[in-house]
């Protein structure tokens, strides 16, 4: 079964940057969409309705971003590793949460396979 494992999360001050990556078990190949959400603090982690997208990645190329992330956050992958990654900058204090990663199989109307997540504080 595909595992996504999150990796990169930290306490950074605010303006600072991390660089989260999410690591696939097995190859996927184009036949999927991606994307990283995020849960913020008081919400109920193991709610996946809860959760907030942030930035999608298709599977044919083109990305999506939240409003509040736009011009600071960047998605990308890297088929050949199997691994999805979400660079932010600017970060601010209400960027702090719980980042996952999550994948659907192109055709499938909700994000099926969700890793554990990364926590991201943002405070001074």
């Amino acid at each position: 079964q595909l595992q996504l494992v999150e990796s990169g999360g930290g306490a950074v001050q605010p303006g600072g940057s991390l660089k989260l990556s999410c690591a696939a078990s097995e190859s996927t190949g184009s036949d999927y969409h991606m994307a990283w959400f995020r849960q913020v603090p008081g919400k109920e982690r193991g709610d996946i309705a809860e959760r907030e997208g942030v930035a999608t990645i298709d599977a044919d190329g083109p990305t999506t971003y939240a409003d509040v992330v736009k011009g600071r956050f960047t998605i990308s992958e890297d088929n050949a590793k199997n691994s999805l990654y979400l660079e932010m900058n600017s970060l601010k204090p209400e960027d702090t949460a719980v980042y996952y990663c999550a994948k659907k199989p192109v055709g499938w109307a909700d994000f099926g396979y969700w890793g554990r997540g990364t926590q991201v504080t943002v405070s001074s």
